[in-house]
């Protein structure tokens, strides 16, 4: 089987010349010119340092065309001076760069080891290119890396990511013995696969083959505990979390992991405790406790947190104001709510999302302002979603709008075109208008497509 697929070889002098080239362009930008000197070790070094250094794609493309110009993993192929330039494109997030790079790499004829390939791995999972994946999973299993912590977890990472849990799970099962990183993998990939009592699970058993979690495992199991809204398993989560004894980022992290979870579980109380005894707050924690409280709708406590977070100089993200528009939905407060949606675009600098034009919609469905949603709507940068248009048709059905709600119901039909909760809310209106023939119309329209009621399903139509 061939390592690496034939049109990826086929480029690699084409990709050395572009580097080549982009070299001399990039001689006019604002990146510095760096010094390089020819002697061994201090050779080897600096431009390990200059790699590290890199804070954006063309000053890596600067370094690597310096590399390819003096012939450098010529005179030191050791695997190490590949794996800088792949791993300086990798944390830049350009993996097809860092993957041209590895094709390189073996081109030379230079074999991967086992640092190469978790970087590599992390390429392909930015990348989505799972075919090639499977090609450098086959490479490490002739190199015998296959049961390296850092590249089972790399394997396992991958798979999850491409929704082969069956091919993740493979990969652990056949090491008699895994490492901490490798139940990690396996359990941050079943909660953010949505599996959380498989992720719980996993945990328990890790708990039973005599591993003390860390902070990266905390984090994943209780965000699979808040999936779930286990408030009793959420307590004994938290006890683990103070066991966990990890790096104060990672402390970080897993206190807004409580957070979080307390939030999702309905627990505000426990959430705003966990909250006041953290020594640093970052935007995650701002944005949790809003988030949480809009969700249970405490309008003024969500609202009341996202002023004191702007108080502090903390800058909110797109996810803050989602908290904080769905705050306004839950309150009907239309003028608020514009005023934040206007806030987040001309304060912030943040594009609205589908989730903000979502709230927006929803907040003038509900307060009967059609004509207003319906522009909105119009307006999209983005094609609406099944959501949008659910809210909307909500808001038809509140308030009686027939003309509007056969505009909308047009719109679903062609998006979901076998979701009969359309035509059933289409055919509330029309009774309630007391438009029988439109009634007996829809139900005719049903049953010629054959439409049933789906037990337990019905059309969204509000963003709670």
């Amino acid at each position: 089987m061939s390592i690496i697929p034939n049109h990826i070889w086929q480029m690699s002098s084409f990709i050395q010349l572009r580097f080549l080239v982009s070299c001399r362009c990039l001689s006019t930008q604002r990146c510095t010119t760096r010094s390089f000197v020819d002697s061994g070790n201090d050779r080897v070094t600096l431009i390990a340092t200059q790699l590290s250094n890199c804070t954006c794609v063309p000053e890596v493309n600067q370094v690597y065309a310096h590399v390819l110009r003096t012939h450098f993993l010529i005179s030191y192929p050791a695997p190490f001076n590949w794996n800088n330039v792949i791993r300086s494109y990798t944390r830049l997030e350009a993996p097809l760069h860092a993957l041209r790079i590895h094709v390189s790499m073996l081109r030379a004829g230079v074999l991967p080891d086992c640092y190469t390939l978790p970087v590599v791995l992390k390429a392909l999972c930015q990348s989505f290119d799972i075919k090639l994946g499977k090609q450098v999973h086959s490479v490490g299993i002739k190199l015998g890396l296959q049961s390296n912590e850092y590249c089972e977890t790399g394997f396992i990472c991958l798979y999850f990511k491409a929704g082969e849990f069956g091919s993740s799970r493979k990969v652990f099962d056949e090491n008699p013995d895994p490492k901490l990183g490798s139940w990690n993998a396996v359990i941050g990939g079943l909660s953010q696969a949505g599996l959380a009592r498989d992720a719980i699970r996993v945990f328990l058993d890790m708990k039973r083959s005599g591993f003390v979690p860390d902070g990266v495992t905390m984090v994943s199991v209780t965000s699979a505990c808040g999936s779930i809204g286990d408030f009793n398993l959420a307590l004994q989560l938290h006890k683990c979390v103070f066991q966990a004894k990890e790096a104060e980022i990672v402390d970080i992290l897993m206190l807004n992991s409580l957070i979080d979870m307390y939030g999702k579980c309905g627990r505000m109380d426990l959430a705003y405790k966990v909250f006041v005894t953290m020594e640093e707050r970052n935007i995650s924690s701002w944005t949790s406790m809003i988030v949480g409280y809009a969700m249970h709708g405490h309008v003024e406590e969500a609202l009341e947190f996202f002023g004191r977070m702007r108080a502090a100089g903390v800058k909110p993200n797109y996810v803050t104001f989602i908290g904080v528009l769905s705050a306004c939905v839950h309150s009907g407060t239309v003028h608020e709510g514009r005023r934040y949606f206007d806030m987040m675009k001309n304060v912030y600098g943040i594009t609205p999302r589908l989730q903000h034009y979502g709230c927006m919609v929803d907040l003038l469905g509900r307060a009967g302002l059609l004509d207003d949603a319906r522009k909105l709507v119009e307006e999209m940068p983005m094609k609406p979603n099944s959501v949008v248009w659910g809210c909307l048709m909500g808001a038809c059905e509140k308030y009686g709008n027939v003309d509007m709600a056969e505009w909308v119901a047009k719109h679903l039909q062609e998006l979901e075109p076998w979701n009969d909760g359309v035509y059933v809310v289409l055919s509330n209106i029309y009774a309630n208008k007391g438009l029988w023939k439109e009634v007996e119309r829809i139900r005719s329209v049903m049953k010629e497509g054959r439409l049933a009621k789906v037990p337990a399903y019905s059309l969204t139509t509000n963003s709670d």
